[in-house]
């Protein structure tokens, strides 16, 4: 398994020399800060929670230059207390950062969860959602994963895995998770 300090050190190896991005824990709030002059952009994940930042690089390694660009990536947030229309729409804009999640998840060793991130739909039912980022995860097994998501990956994954094969270990984790 992956702990945080390995995960900040995977991402510096993989993208700060390249990208100019650093991976920080620690935070109250997770957030992105765009480079500014001698300062890298800078990933920051909620204290020391992997799964924290495991999303919050999924973020980064799907948002194209143009939002990585602009601070959180130029998306909106509304809190947990949001209704139904609103939690829907989050949904749909979350199940590609998710998707990648779980993959990340997996990669490091990490069970993962799907995450709707609102607790004023006590009885909400996110199963459709759960399906839709399943579905997602599925999508890009076969037809391939974005660049970043696929280098950040293999880096993960070796650091754990190495006598095993990247692609048929993903197969495999989400044949047994559609089980």
């Amino acid at each position: 398994m992956t702990d945080v300090k390995q995960l900040m050190e995977a991402f510096s190896a993989c993208f700060l020399s390249s990208f100019n991005t650093r991976l920080v824990g620690g935070a109250a709030e997770p957030l992105y800060l765009p480079a500014q002059t001698d300062v890298p952009a800078t990933v920051y994940f909620r204290f020391d929670y992997l799964s924290s930042a495991l999303h919050e690089v999924s973020h980064w390694c799907i948002a194209g230059h143009e939002r990585r660009c602009l601070e959180d990536y130029g998306y909106w947030y509304e809190s947990d207390s949001r209704d139904l229309p609103t939690q829907l729409e989050f949904e749909r804009v979350e199940v590609r950062p998710q998707a990648v999640e779980c993959v990340l998840h997996w990669v490091a060793g990490l069970p993962f969860r799907a995450s709707v991130d609102n607790l004023s739909l006590p009885d909400y039912d996110a199963r459709h959602f759960e399906q839709a980022v399943m579905a997602q995860v599925g999508e890009y097994i076969v037809s391939g994963f974005p660049e970043r998501v696929e280098l950040f990956a293999r880096c993960l994954f070796k650091q754990h895995s190495s006598d095993l094969v990247l692609d048929e270990f993903l197969k495999r984790q989400y044949e047994d998770y559609c089980r």
